[in-house]
């Protein structure tokens, strides 16, 4: 069971470490998670917003992914092999 746990606790670090990344280099993403984050004012809803972010996400991967397409196929086959390991 720590086994699992440990290894849960990694993959969610990576994934978050890509998430900063991204942010890191698209200023769509980090428009958006500034005014989630940051306290807009406006009073939409959780699922709208999360929507909204996750709609931006995959537009910035999609973009990056056409000019960096040798990258995204090693980001795809790691993520393949992430997931063959946790099955155990």
């Amino acid at each position: 069971m720590k086994r699992v746990l440990g290894d849960a606790v990694i993959s969610l670090g990576a994934v978050l470490a890509l998430l900063l990344m991204l942010v890191s280099v698209d200023p769509r993403v980090r428009y958006q998670l500034a005014s989630v984050w940051g306290g807009s004012g406006s009073s939409t809803s959780v699922s709208r917003e999360l929507g909204e972010i996750s709609t931006v996400l995959l537009a910035a991967v999609q973009a990056h992914g056409i000019d960096n397409a040798p990258l995204m196929i090693f980001a795809l086959a790691a993520t393949v092999l992430v997931l063959f390991m946790l099955r155990t």
